[in-house]
């Protein structure tokens, strides 16, 4: 067989020559770009861990048998023998829970979620050098869902507490807390998003990170790569009820912005504007004007509320309050929660084209029961609630004949306890039909007080009873 060796001996030169080119093409290029690498957490963790705690929970709980929740009192004295009036027998259980926490005073202060010691009767304190100490609840804030603890020691090892103000999308940060009950659990990832807002969380912009976060790590802190604390891990979205990449923490500012006003006076005092306000989309935003979508759209400005006094009107844009922009909605509710009561505040608004600014005054959230609702909501302080009419073809499209809508629940009233929520349609109280708003308020005044009575309530397409004690 003949070959050609000059062409063999060629294509040979050639293939090394290319060889060598890409070598060394390559080594230029790896000379110029710096070598990337995953960072070392060992040495934040080790230093950070003793600043975190476990927190375990108690509570007792009565229930009515299964057999008789639900059942009207006639059913129960003529079937079951039980005297008109009186409970059937309860039972008593014990529920514990686990969550975590993290020190930020020498003398014992602890800040957590007020879901882990929500309702408990006792709480344990679990510290690095598995020392076990009772832990007295100083003040609870449901709306950011932060709570401080209290308990008896010194010299305990404090926190950095560092600022989510300058937190950037993509920066590293790391967890420490007790998932599923294993305790000191160090998870990384990086912060996926900023000031993220989700349903009825509207005082906290939260900060969402792929961090692997799992029931217990609730109340323990995200560190930055200072090891500085950034946020409170709090919530996670999870089909599964474990991590699924979607972790959000309440933003350490408005944490110890809450805790300070906790330690201080046990409770949160807010400031009140009095708006139903939308997001500006891209259409909107070029029906009003404006080149880009920003500000806060007011759909409603409550009677009788600051905001009306000063002279906002639905239909106004808000483009920054009290000198801070407002780009979408969600930036309004923290920042007017946040500014002093009485303190005379300018709002930049857009108005028909045109810029304006307007004068107003808050006034305490609480004086107007958590939220001033519509022109027609009306507090039912019996229930701990406020309710409005709803739209007939609402009520159609849910094949409901009647309800009412709850457009707001009070912190820790009947309604809150049983587990009533903002947008409830409320149909029945103890099997007595809701037709109005007068309607409940007539039944309220004859419902029992001295037990709990079923309450239908449709939330979604779903129709649930819950067993409420109303107050007096």
């Amino acid at each position: 067989m003949f070959v050609n060796k000059h062409k063999f001996l060629s294509a040979k030169y050639f293939s090394a020559m290319w060889l060598a080119v890409l070598l060394s093409v390559s080594a230029v290029a790896s000379a110029k770009m710096p070598m990337v690498s995953l960072p070392d957490f060992s040495v934040l963790a080790q230093q950070n861990s003793p600043v975190v705690v476990n927190i375990s929970t108690t509570k007792h709980v009565s229930t009515v048998p299964q057999q008789f929740q639900g059942l009207p009192d006639e059913m129960l004295r003529r079937f079951f023998g039980i005297p008109e009036g009186q409970q059937p027998g309860t039972q008593e259980r014990q529920v514990t829970s686990l969550g975590s926490g993290f020190i930020i005073s020498s003398d014992g202060y602890i800040l957590t979620n007020n879901h882990v010691v929500d309702g408990a009767d006792d709480v344990v304190v679990k510290l690095s050098d598995r020392k076990e100490l009772k832990a007295k609840i100083i003040g609870q804030d449901k709306r950011t869902d932060v709570a401080v603890l209290k308990v008896d020691a010194t010299g305990l090892p404090v926190a950095k507490i560092g600022s989510s103000k300058d937190l950037k999308v993509g920066q590293w940060v790391l967890a420490i807390g007790e998932p599923f009950g294993l305790d000191y659990t160090v998870t990384h990832g990086i912060v996926s998003a900023i000031g993220r807002a989700l349903p009825d969380d509207t005082y906290v912009p939260f900060i969402q990170t792929d961090v692997p976060i799992n029931p217990g790590n609730s109340g323990g802190p995200l560190f930055n790569m200072k090891g500085e604390v950034v946020g409170i891990n709090s919530q996670i979205y999870s089909n599964s009820g474990g991590s699924m990449g979607l972790s959000f923490s309440i933003p350490i500012d408005i944490a110890m912005s809450v805790a300070e006003q906790l330690k201080e006076k046990g409770h949160v005092t807010r400031g009140f504007l009095g708006v139903s306000v939308q997001d500006v989309s891209g259409d909107l935003a070029k029906s009003f004007g404006l080149t880009i979508p920003k500000g806060a759209l007011v759909a409603e400005a409550v009677k009788g509320t600051p905001a009306e006094k000063a002279g906002i009107q639905a239909g106004d844009i808000i483009l920054a309050f009290n000198g801070q922009p407002i780009d979408k909605s969600a930036d309004l509710p923290p920042i007017v929660g946040a500014t002093p009561i009485g303190k005379k505040v300018k709002v930049k608004i857009l108005r028909a084209g045109d810029i304006k600014y307007v004068t107003v005054v808050l006034k305490p959230l609480d004086k107007f029961g958590g939220n001033a609702g519509g022109d027609n909501a009306v507090h039912i302080a019996a229930l701990g609630v406020r309710v409005e009419m709803v739209d007939p073809k609402v009520l159609h499209k849910l094949n409901l004949p009647f309800g009412v809508r709850l457009v707001h629940v009070d912190n820790d009233g009947p309604a809150d306890k049983a587990g009533l929520m903002k947008g409830d349609i409320l149909v029945t109280v103890n099997f007595h039909s809701v037709e109005s708003v007068n309607a409940l308020e007539k039944i309220t005044k004859d419902v029992p007080k001295d037990r709990a009575v079923p309450v239908r309530v449709v939330r979604g397409n779903r129709s649930i009873f819950l067993p409420v004690q109303f107050g007096k």
